[in-house]
């Protein structure tokens, strides 16, 4: 008769889930121990990592990614990117091993003392199946609930004396399962929206990242232009939605209700997919919509339509909706978008790479298909000015806001997608969160390039000090870290520069090498002790 953990690699076979990204401990030694060998076993070196690196692998992969925790502990390290995962919609199956069950009520060392409510609310769906038994079937469960719209995150406590029991013999049914979602726009519906759009003097689309997990964006152009409308990313993206040198891109929306109301001037409707109505972060007070303009939100996540504080919202896959409504729209009389001007003249320093300089640099040197794994807020503007994203799938950034997740989710994309070069840009204080996952891109020969953008402070809390009036606190500058030095001792090449010139030398080699790089970007002017000028 089978084992528990027997039928349970079965069923992670046929789900596609034999890459295992984890950090183990004594409690999950005897999952591992029945390890076949066509499975992966990715090791990080501290769950923030590891979760990390898994949501990376899933969002490049648009499919499930398999996480093995170390009881609550572990579970406890792994919870700050677990609220990236969360909000970025990441299908991640989280397990986490636990003491013997006739233990668990006495505490003994390593009892996960309700393991379930742990992880809450953050996932979807957290269990700890009530007998051995019923493990693989629980396990199937947590795949499935994964995967079903709106996707996200769940997480199984297995008490590790369950694997080596008996399963039930019914338990082989469960590989050969299939469950698939449904429930797209209903013919009314598009016809309703349809005929919305074509009586709107001044429509606007504001598009988020569900458009591109779905693949959607060439629906999005198409829709942007037969509507003639002028296109904008949800804030505080997590996703490119929409090619930024389309004559319709407008960029990405601030994070601020008073802010986002004011580029709503003008339009008599909105119509907001796949993002929630809206993700602001710095509080800035006005009202939500100007006078006279409406806003209808298509999305895939029933609370974040039932949590929006205004609007219209439709629950519907984002990538069938928008090819119906790009099919159903007719060409607007509208005159055409004036094409987008020139990329401007990006600026220099004299002493370091400026992030204009560094961007500009990039989009002329990298791959024109190259991924890139996001954590450096403080250059947003700069990214976003300089930076020509074309193809769908090709940014990616921290969807809670959470440090950490940049440069493990750069290291488990590039894991997931060989194809494309993945860059992961980072800044220098983010890149301290993750850094431990250049051993594993080490280890494994991922050939990911990782940017660190030093320039020695928190650069996003800065700005939030003006914002907020808060004026000069403690802990805002992280001098005197040698990046080049942590990236050798992990086993990764790594070179630190200064000038443009340097930079395009050093990137040519990042991309022809056949392992990770790291590459140090002085991008302020520092002092003899590493701090910002």
């Amino acid at each position: 008769m089978a084992t528990v953990a027997e039928v349970t690699y079965r069923i992670l076979r046929a789900r596609g889930l034999t890459t295992i990204f984890g950090n183990p401990g004594s409690n999950e030694l005897p999952f591992l121990a029945h390890m076949p060998e066509d499975f992966t076993y990715v090791l990080g070196l501290h769950e923030g990592a590891v979760v990390s690196m898994a949501d990376g692998f899933a969002l490049a992969t648009g499919g499930p990614a398999f996480v093995n925790l170390h009881a609550a502990s572990g579970s406890g390290n792994a919870m700050g990117g677990l609220t990236n995962a969360v909000y970025s919609h990441s299908p991640l199956v989280l397990t986490a091993g636990q003491q013997v069950r006739s233990t668990i009520g006495q505490e003994v060392m390593l009892a996960n003392v309700d393991a379930t409510a742990l992880p809450q609310p953050l996932v979807k769906w957290s269990s700890e199946p009530a007998c051995a038994a019923d493990v693989p079937r629980t396990i199937d469960q947590a795949v499935h609930t994964a995967l079903l719209p709106a996707r996200g995150p769940v997480y199984v406590s297995v008490p590790y004396d369950d694997w080596a029991a008996d399963a039930d013999p019914d338990s082989e049914l469960l590989p050969g399962r299939t469950v698939r979602g449904g429930a797209s726009l209903s013919q009314e519906q598009v016809t309703e929206l349809v005929a919305l759009l074509d009586r709107a003097q001044n429509p606007l689309l504001v598009l988020g990242p569900q458009v591109d997990a779905a693949g959607a964006n060439a629906d999005a152009v198409r829709l942007a232009e037969a509507l003639r409308a002028p296109v904008w990313i949800a804030p505080s993206a997590p996703r490119c939605p929409f090619p930024t040198r389309h004559p319709a891109f407008r960029g990405v929306l601030p994070a601020a209700v008073r802010e986002v109301s004011t580029a709503f001037e003008g339009h008599d409707l909105v119509l907001v997919v796949g993002a929630p109505v809206f993700r602001y972060h710095q509080y800035l007070p006005g009202r939500y919509l100007p006078e006279g303009t409406r806003l209808v939100q298509i999305t895939e996540d029933p609370k974040e339509a039932a949590r929006a504080p205004f609007g219209d919202a439709v629950v519907a896959p984002v990538g069938p909706a928008l090819a119906a409504l790009a099919d159903g729209v007719s060409v607007a009389a509208r005159p055409p978008l004036p094409a987008l001007p020139p990329f401007p003249a990006p600026r220099t320093s004299p002493h370091s790479v400026h992030p204009d300089e560094l961007f500009a640099l990039l989009r002329e040197h990298a791959p024109d298909d190259a991924l890139y794994v996001v954590e450096s807020t403080s250059t947003a503007a700069s990214f976003w000015s300089q930076m020509d994203l074309r193809e769908p799938g090709s940014y990616l950034f921290p969807a809670s806001g959470g440090l950490g997740f940049g440069l493990p989710a750069a290291v488990g994309a590039q894991l997931g997608r060989p194809d494309r070069q993945v860059v992961g840009v980072i800044g220098d204080g983010s890149a301290n969160y993750g850094i431990t996952a250049l051993w594993t891109a080490a280890r494994h020969r991922i050939p990911v390039v990782i940017l660190v953008l030093k320039n020695g402070t928190y650069g996003a809390l800065r700005w939030f000090g003006e914002v907020l009036g808060t004026g000069e606190t403690p802990g805002m500058d992280v001098p005197g870290i040698d990046f080049t030095a942590l990236a050798r001792g992990y086993g990764v090449p790594a070179r630190s520069v200064s000038d443009g010139a340097a930079f395009v030398l050093a990137l040519k080699d990042a991309l022809s090498a056949d392992g990770p790089s790291l590459i140090e970007v002085v991008t302020a002017d520092l002092d003899e002790e590493g701090g910002p000028r």
